[in-house]
C-alpha cells in the first residue's frame, strides 16, 4: 500500500461517545486491511488514550468552535497533512470539520470525507454550503434519516449525489466473544421480566417516559423490573420521579455501564424510548444478543428494526401501547425467542461491522 493511500482519523472531541468509538473502529479495521493509519487527538482526551493502547500513530491537536479563525492552526494542520501524506480524511464533529476540511484541501488531500451521525438539520449558511459542496468530498451517513436532514436545508443536487447512507456496524466476534465472558450485572428473581434501557440521561432518549410505562405495568400487577444504563443531565430528574411515583423497587438507574454485553445478558426485552435517533447503535447491540426490541417509530429506527419480526414499533408518544406491546412479551416468552433469533439474523446480514467496511472501501477507493 502506497503513502498516497495513508488514512487519517481526525477526532478532537474531549469526551468518549459514538463518534469517537466510530473512528477508532474503523482505524482499526482499515488498519487490518494494510493501510497506514493515523489518528489526531485531543491530548489525554479518551479517544487519544486508546488510540495510543492500540499502537496507532497519534498527533494531538486542541480544536474548538473557532479554531478556524486561527491562522498558525490552520497552517500547522496543512504542514500535517502535507508532511503524513494523508491520502483520505475521516471527520465527524462539527468544529472539527471547519478547519481540518479546510486544511486538507490546501494541502491537497484526494478524499475528505465527512462522517454524519446526527438527524439534526445543518444550517444553510455560507461556511457549512462551501464545506458541503465545495470542501468535503464525500459524506456518509449513518441513516437514511441522517441523509435527509443534511439535505433539508440544501436543494442542489450535486450534494445530495454527494451523500451516500452506510449503517454503523458491530463487531461480532468481539462482541460474541464478550457476550459469553461477562456474567450478567442483574441477577433475576424468580418469575420477573427485565426490560432494559441503555444510552445517555438526556430529554432526547426518553427515559421520562419509562416512568409512565412503568406506572402502568405496575397497576396491571407484572412482576417486573426496568434497568436504565447511562448517565447524563437528567439524572436527578429521573430520580426525583422515580421517587415521586414509589416505583424505586421497580425502576432502577445503574449508571454508567462499562460492559454492554453484561447488561444485555441481564434483559429480556430492550427498550428505547427516544424521540429522534441518527442511528440506534444499542438496538444493533440489543439484536446481536438475540433480545427483541420495543421502541418508538420515529426517524432512524424502522431502518433497524423490522416490525413485527425482530421487534416492535410503537407511534409516539403511545404510552399505553408501549406498555401493552411489553405485557405481552413478558407473558409470551416463544415470542421473545422468536423475534431474538430474527434480529440476530439481522444484524449478521445487515450490520456486520466487516461488511460495513468493505462497503466504505469500495465507495472511497475503488
Amino acid at each position: 500500500m502506497s503513502l498516497k493511500n495513508k488514512i487519517c482519523f481526525f477526532n478532537t472531541t474531549p469526551f468518549w461517545g459514538g463518534g469517537e468509538k466510530l473512528h477508532l473502529e474503523y482505524a482499526l479495521e482499515f488498519k487490518k486491511l494494510n493501510y497506514p493509519i493515523c489518528v489526531v487527538a485531543k491530548k489525554d482526551a479518551p479517544f487519544y488514550k486508546k488510540s495510543v493502547e492500540e499502537k496507532l500513530e497519534v498527533e494531538t491537536f486542541t480544536i474548538n468552535n473557532l479554531s478556524f479563525l486561527n491562522s498558525v492552526k490552520f497552517y500547522n494542520l496543512i504542514n500535517y497533512f502535507k508532511q503524513r501524506h494523508i491520502h483520505t480524511l475521516f471527520i465527524s464533529a462539527s468544529p472539527d470539520l471547519k478547519i481540518a476540511a479546510l486544511a486538507a484541501k490546501k494541502a491537497g488531500v484526494t478524499n475528505i470525507v465527512y462522517l454524519r451521525g446526527l438527524a439534526v438539520s445543518i444550517k444553510n449558511n455560507p461556511l457549512n454550503k462551501i464545506l458541503l459542496t465545495q470542501i468535503v468530498t464525500h459524506i456518509i451517513a449513518n441513516s437514511e434519516e441522517t441523509k435527509r436532514k443534511i439535505l433539508e436545508n440544501f436543494k442542489n443536487t450535486e450534494l445530495e449525489n454527494k451523500v451516500k447512507v452506510i449503517y454503523h456496524g458491530i463487531d461480532l466476534e468481539i462482541f460474541d466473544k464478550n457476550y459469553i465472558a461477562q456474567q450478567p450485572i442483574y441477577t433475576k428473581k424468580e418469575g420477573e421480566i427485565i426490560f432494559g434501557n441503555a444510552g445517555r440521561l438526556t430529554k432526547q432518549k426518553g427515559q421520562f417516559y419509562l416512568i409512565d410505562i412503568a406506572k402502568k405495568l405496575q397497576e396491571q400487577q407484572l412482576n417486573f423490573k426496568i434497568l436504565i444504563a447511562g448517565t447524563g443531565e437528567e439524572e436527578q430528574e429521573l430520580k426525583q420521579l422515580i421517587k415521586t411515583n414509589k416505583l424505586e423497587e421497580k425502576v432502577l438507574l445503574l449508571g454508567f455501564v462499562e460492559n454492554i454485553e453484561g447488561f444485555m445478558k441481564s434483559l429480556d426485552v430492550f427498550v428505547l424510548t427516544s424521540i429522534w435517533e441518527g442511528f440506534g447503535y444499542v438496538i444493533v447491540e440489543a439484536m446481536a444478543a438475540k433480545k427483541s426490541v420495543v421502541a418508538f417509530n420515529i426517524t432512524s429506527n424502522p431502518e433497524i428494526i423490522a416490525a413485527n419480526k425482530t421487534g416492535f414499533l410503537i407511534p409516539l408518544p403511545d404510552i399505553n401501547k408501549f406498555s401493552e406491546q411489553l405485557k405481552i412479551l413478558a407473558q409470551d416468552a416463544a415470542l421473545r425467542i422468536k423475534l431474538g433469533i430474527n434480529g440476530r439474523k439481522r444484524v449478521e446480514e445487515k450490520f456486520q461491522l466487516k461488511l460495513i467496511i468493505k462497503e466504505i472501501e469500495a465507495y472511497l477507493f475503488s
